[in-house]
């Protein structure tokens, strides 16, 4: 007798919080489209996309991506930046994919002990800076990855650094993505 009382109570409580303002069973729905999508291990990007550069940032916690096709070439294929959880994606660029090539610019430069690497593009006048840079010549050797972005008419950006070595492919980016102005 007190079984099927305590399984009512419980199937009550469930529905109630689930159907509370319909808030929880939507983000029950988020979450299982999220994670519908199978993503590779500290990235946004799903198992069958290549990861052009990913990861996890010192704070906020988040991640940063940058994922593309397989097939990336500069006629076929997609290139999208992402920023977020695997759960929270807060920004995607461009949400369209196709030609998204000609929305970034890529720029790479190189010699000994000096390997700068940048993938930069603007979001509603914001600029947006992915950056891989060893700089060997200094004293002590500088490296910078992870993501700058600098507001609309500010001088200063705000950097958001990687917690751990990021996860990169630039091969062949050259030929696919403009060169920087």
């Amino acid at each position: 007798m007190t079984r099927p009382i305590i399984t009512l109570l419980l199937l009550m409580t469930l529905t109630a919080s689930l159907f509370a303002g319909g808030r929880a069973l939507s983000e029950a729905r988020k979450l299982s489209l999220t994670t519908a999508v199978a993503l590779q291990a500290n990235s946004l990007c799903a198992k069958d996309e290549r990861i052009i550069f990913s990861c996890p940032i010192k704070r906020p916690a988040k991640i940063v991506s940058v994922c593309a096709a397989k097939d990336l070439a500069s006629d076929r294929g997609y290139i999208q930046y992402r920023f977020g959880l695997p759960d929270k994606v807060e920004l995607e660029f461009p949400k369209e994919r196709a030609g998204s090539q000609q929305k970034f610019q890529y720029s790479h430069y190189f010699r000994a002990k000096v390997d700068l690497t940048e993938i930069s593009f603007t979001v509603n006048g914001y600029e947006y800076q992915v950056t891989d840079d060893y700089n060997g010549e200094e004293k002590r050797a500088q490296i910078i990855q992870g993501v700058m972005v600098t507001a609309p008419g500010k001088p200063k950006e705000v950097s958001f650094a990687c917690r751990s070595k990021p996860k990169a492919d630039y091969t062949d980016l050259q030929a696919v993505l403009p060169g920087s102005q």
